[in-house]
């Protein structure tokens, strides 16, 4: 046995070694919160300064993870973040969670990934860990990453560790954290996988170890694939059996009584969030080198994309009903968060929804009680908006009321008793009410 491999893995054994986590966003934060309560030291790296602050005051800015449960581990002195990168020097094992998005032509931007694995190289020393989380076409963490850690001159899989173990944090699910949540491992070696699957043993029910990197990668890329193919499907059922007079949510719901041989997906206003809406047209691009068109994934893109667009058609059909066009109406989005009681806006399709309305003229206020501001996003880069205040004679003003996001604090009967109408994207106006349609 690799003689610096034993020596790392004694050190994760007895929790000794100190755990670097890279992005402290909505997956690095949570993994942060998993070491810490499993005993090992850690240090947080993040380029915004504002992020590093607050943590290190005890704050948090993201709504599942609080300032309670982070301040402990600041008065035991087992918990930093900084902005120095210099401090890789310091950690045992470098765990990188950072953004993997899409260009502006929809292919695959690995700017941040490649950007971090710079700079850890640069303080690279013998016998540490790195360990890719974000998600990636298969090869990126041997094709993309290893050359870069070696290029100083030290060997990966004798020198140092290299392995990819894809984040599967799932915000606001009061259920699966990543404490219980099994991780996929995948080492570039034997060693390198022996040393990830020791690591993350310590902090979560149960490991799955793969045969590499790539496997790992693929994994990922499967399960997220895998949601928006029948996401789709179900959105594609919806417009259908819209024009057939058949309500979809009760099809889903008759058919979920199946005991085998079903899983209930249900339809929406689009993908939002930072793997679903992406995480396909990874594949879609590393699959044109060898020459293979991923027809199937693509028209699943095409669908969930299509449905923000579904949602202002089936708006205006309803108004011009009453007489009136987008032009000068008021519209109040409901929920801009990407999914129920979270604060992510993160392609959200209400951002998509809100922009597709203010192009037609109308005017645009939005109310989510978990997001308090919506501004800075790069697809939207004029959308700058403040959540009102959902009042009783707000709701009677607005023209159309659309419910884009279904959080639990909304009272849907007071909501639908005040409006006008209400297009409701999200089933959550049970009882049927003739100003209500469902888009």
């Amino acid at each position: 046995m690799n003689e610096l491999r034993r020596t790392l893995q004694k050190r994760i054994k007895d929790k000794k070694a100190v755990v670097g986590v890279v992005g402290l966003g909505y997956v690095g934060l949570p993994l942060v919160k998993a070491f810490l309560k499993k005993g090992f030291a850690v240090i947080g790296f993040d380029i915004d300064r504002r992020k590093v602050e607050m943590l290190n005051q005890g704050k948090s800015y993201i709504k599942h993870i609080t300032a309670a449960e982070l301040r402990p581990f600041l008065s035991t002195k087992r918990f930093a973040a900084t902005t120095e990168f210099a401090r890789l020097t310091d950690v045992d094992a470098v765990l990188i969670c950072v953004p993997t998005p899409l260009n502006d032509h929809r292919n695959p931007d690995l700017s941040f990934v490649l950007n971090t694995t710079e700079t850890i190289a640069r303080h690279l020393r013998k016998g540490q860990l790195v360990v890719l989380e974000s998600t990636t076409y298969p090869g990126t963490t041997d094709e993309e990453m290893l050359p870069i850690l070696e290029r100083g001159g030290l060997k990966a899989g004798r020198d140092f560790f290299l392995a990819f173990s894809p984040e599967r944090e799932n915000p606001g699910d009061p259920v699966y954290t990543a404490e219980n949540t099994p991780k996929v491992v995948g080492g570039l070696t034997k060693d390198c996988l022996a040393l990830a699957d020791t690591l993350y043993s310590q902090v979560v029910v149960k490991t799955v170890p793969v045969s590499s990197t790539r496997a790992a990668e693929s994994t990922k890329l499967l399960e997220n694939i895998f949601r928006c193919v029948n996401i789709a499907l179900v959105n594609e059922l919806k417009m259908i059996f819209d024009r057939m007079g058949i309500d979809v949510w009760e099809v889903i719901l008759a058919a979920s009584s199946k005991p085998f041989g079903f899983m209930p997906f249900y339809p929406g206003p689009g993908l939002g969030g930072h793997c679903i809406p992406i995480d396909p047209f990874y594949l879609t691009w590393k699959a044109r080198e060898v020459d293979y068109s991923t027809k199937f994934i693509e028209l699943a893109g095409e669908i969930n994309t299509a449905m923000p667009y579904y949602v202002i058609n089936k708006t205006l059909e309803a108004l011009a009903k009453k007489g009136k066009s987008f032009k000068g109406s008021k519209i109040l989005v409901l929920g801009i968060a990407y999914k129920k009681d979270i604060d992510d806006q993160r392609e959200s399709p209400a951002l998509k929804i809100i922009s597709l309305l203010q192009k037609k003229g109308a005017k645009v206020e939005y109310n989510d009680p978990y997001v308090p501001e919506s501004s800075g996003h790069r697809e939207y880069p004029g959308m700058s908006l403040k959540s009102v205040p959902l009042t009783a004679k707000r709701l009677r003003q607005a023209d159309a009321v659309i419910i884009a996001t279904d959080h639990t604090s909304y009272d849907y009967g007071w909501i639908v008793k005040n409006a006008k109408l209400v297009v409701d994207t999200r089933n959550a106006v049970k009882t049927g009410s003739k100003n209500v349609i469902k888009a």
